[in-house]
């Protein structure tokens, strides 16, 4: 998990500056921690097979295989879900717990479902704007530790704009965690984009989020740098996505990603069938500098 609680004012002020300065439309979310407003076009769909990892001098908690599937159920609205089996990999080093943090265990960990609303659209002038509000289902074993036990809710906004070959995302969420040991927390990011090639994008972003609460392995705030981006192999709609990031300050923590993911789908209203990756770059830059 990745608040604010117990007074982080300095890290809701960097925040909000970096949602106040976000230009950008672009492809955030995966493999990044930081999302993007943008939800998948009407008609069409995502899906994503991919693996993480995240952990601090406490714990380890690799997720995978995982599997996440998006629809663009109306205009404007994206539905979105994860199925994911993980793991917790206690350290049990005793400056961390003592007496221990008990065994390791491996199973299906807490299932997502949300829903992305793109409710400002971007034009010359003005960035997209929208929300994801996710819910996370307590389908994990809440006593192995692989799961919260109670649903509990991420609330974010996010703010993007293209410039050029360049692309920019930034927000904030506050999550509500109602359980024992689990603190409502504050989290943010801001991630910068750029088209290197036909087939490559780069990426890096800047997150952060607060302490989460005394069981759990992220209990101090962390920010961190994160780099990765996404390959575009020849079969449309189709990119190889990853990341790998560290602290910076605050509590020591890694995260990484990969995954290969696959878009589709329909225009609604037209015969003809339109991947979401078929055009390039460059043409999709220039679409939206003309919208």
């Amino acid at each position: 998990m990745t608040g604010i609680e117990g007074g982080h004012p300095r890290l809701a002020i960097v925040l909000f500056l970096m949602v106040s300065v976000a230009k950008v439309w672009a492809q955030a979310g995966p493999p990044f921690q930081t999302d993007d407003p943008t939800p998948v076009d009407y008609g069409h769909y995502e899906a994503y097979i991919f693996g993480t990892v995240g952990g601090t001098p406490a714990e380890i908690d690799p997720v995978g295989p995982a599997f996440e599937f998006n629809w663009g159920a109306v205009p404007n609205v994206q539905l979105h879900a994860i199925l994911p089996f993980g793991a917790t990999l206690p350290t049990n080093k005793p400056l961390y717990d003592p007496a221990g943090q008990g065994p390791s265990a491996y199973g299906l960990v807490d299932m997502e479902l949300g829903v992305k609303w793109g409710f400002i659209r971007q034009t010359r002038r003005r960035p997209q704007i929208g929300s994801f509000t996710m819910f996370e289902i307590p389908t994990g074993n809440y006593s192995k530790g692989l799961g919260v036990g109670k649903v509990w809710y991420r609330l974010p906004l996010w703010a993007a704009k293209d410039i050029g070959p360049w692309s920019l995302d930034g927000g904030m969420g506050y999550a509500v965690v109602p359980q024992d040991g689990y603190k409502n927390f504050l989290y943010g990011g801001f991630l910068v984009k750029r088209v290197m090639s036909e087939r490559l994008e780069l990426s890096a972003e800047l997150f952060s989020h607060a302490g989460e609460g005394d069981v759990t392995p992220q209990a101090q705030a962390s920010t961190l740098i994160d780099a990765g981006g996404y390959y575009h192999f020849k079969t449309p709609g189709l990119q190889l996505l990853f990341a790998y990031g560290h602290s910076i300050a605050g509590r020591t923590e890694n995260y990484g990603y990969l995954g290969l993911y696959r878009t589709w789908g329909k225009d609604k209203g037209s015969d003809k069938d339109k991947d979401s990756d078929t055009k390039s770059a460059g043409e999709a830059m220039l679409s939206a500098q003309h919208h």
